[in-house]
């Protein structure tokens, strides 16, 4: 029987940006102090890109390949952007509540949905290449190496369809935590391997011929008395660099692993429900309660913390140029220094909140806002 994840947004509000330890009154976001502005942000450009994230937890992240950015809204609404123009090259209304998304390379765009629905478009024309159904909801971006796509599920099986037609070639079944944050996160492929990260706080490495096993690692062992307290979901993004895998749990820890053969280079306790970003030799987290951590790689000390955000729902960071950028509920985009954490600028982007990690090539920024205003951002 399939399993259905309750709702991320009842699951945070109990367990991470809603409560104190001792107390049950709700607390509210932390305020935004001043800060000093050192650097300043170029807007290259902005526009509005569809109805963004919708009402439900979706984290439609866009993609770029090339010279073109990739972003979809909640309702099908595809489009290719110019990334150094923000111009309109195609764009498409599939009339389908798309839920992961975007993945793209290798000439492919790639979207799943509610329904289990996956979507490879042509990256050049927006026209379709295939649709295929698998087992459950995709909540996550589907990814390929050109030979498969991979598509993790919400029933926390990982499916490997043919990249020229869409057909399965294998699935790697795995059994689902009781109770889980509603999403997963997105496998990270390369020529032979794929990663994922489950809901039980395990990590698995399959090969992408025939989906099997090569390593599995758990970062987070589930301890409490009710299964509220014993998820260790790993929702947020995996980051694959430098053959190492930077992964963080709900509940559980934070972690770099050989991407070889799974072994745990580094850990430190933390709660995160977003992904990594890693730079300067330091690993950077958003942990649920709102704080923003750097850590040594070799160490795993914690070189700064930055406690200003708490409550505030933040994005997974995303390392821009020497800074950090992470976003808030009320839509602001943060800039911290790498070295020490300090705030050197802020913008607003969209009032409807900032839930998706913005996206960085080549020094421009991309951030898209959950009410579906898009901004591409340099550092002048």
């Amino acid at each position: 029987m399939k399993r259905y994840k309750y709702m991320a947004v009842l699951a945070l509000a109990l367990l991470a940006i809603g409560c104190s330890s001792t107390s049950k009154k709700e607390l509210k976001p932390q305020e935004l102090e001043k800060i000093t502005t050192e650097i300043k942000l170029k807007k290259e450009w902005s526009k509005s890109v569809g109805s963004g994230q919708g009402k439900l937890w979706n984290t439609l992240i866009p993609a770029t390949d090339g010279d073109l950015l990739f972003v979809s809204d909640v309702n099908g609404r595809v489009s290719a952007l110019d990334r150094f123009t923000g111009k309109t090259v195609w764009k498409r209304k599939l009339k389908l509540n798309v839920s992961g998304g975007v993945g793209a390379g290798n000439g492919m765009v790639l979207l799943g949905t509610l329904n289990g629905d996956v979507i490879a478009l042509n990256a050049d024309t927006g026209a379709d290449l295939w649709r295929s159904k698998v087992t459950s909801e995709v909540l996550a971006a589907p990814a390929t190496n050109g030979d498969v796509v991979v598509v993790q599920t919400q029933d926390d099986r990982l499916i490997a369809l043919e990249a020229t037609t869409g057909q399965q070639r294998w699935i790697y079944e795995s059994t689902p935590a009781v109770l889980s944050l509603r999403g997963t996160s997105a496998p990270v492929v390369t020529e032979y391997v794929a990663y994922a990260g489950l809901s039980t706080g395990k990590i698995i490495a399959v090969d992408t011929e025939r989906g099997l096993p090569i390593w599995e690692q758990r970062i987070a062992v589930p301890s409490g008395r009710t299964e509220l307290e014993r998820m260790v979901d790993i929702d947020g993004g995996l980051l694959l660099s430098s053959n190492t895998l930077y992964v963080a749990t709900y509940q559980g820890r934070f972690a770099g692993l050989d991407a070889q053969t799974g072994q745990v280079l580094w850990q430190r306790e933390g709660s995160s429900y977003v992904g990594m970003a890693a730079g300067f030799a330091n690993a950077y987290v958003s942990l649920a309660d709102g704080t923003i951590e750097s850590v040594d790689q070799r160490s795993a000390t914690a070189m700064w913390t930055n406690s200003s955000l708490l409550r505030r729902q933040l994005s997974a960071p995303t390392v821009f140029s020497s800074y950090i950028a992470v976003g808030d509920l009320d839509g602001y985009l943060h800039v911290l220094s790498q070295v020490d954490g300090r705030f050197v600028a802020r913008t607003k982007i969209d009032g409807k909140g900032l839930r998706v990690q913005p996206i960085e090539v080549g020094g421009w920024l991309y951030v898209y806002g959950n009410g579906g205003k898009l901004v591409a951002l340099t550092i002048k």
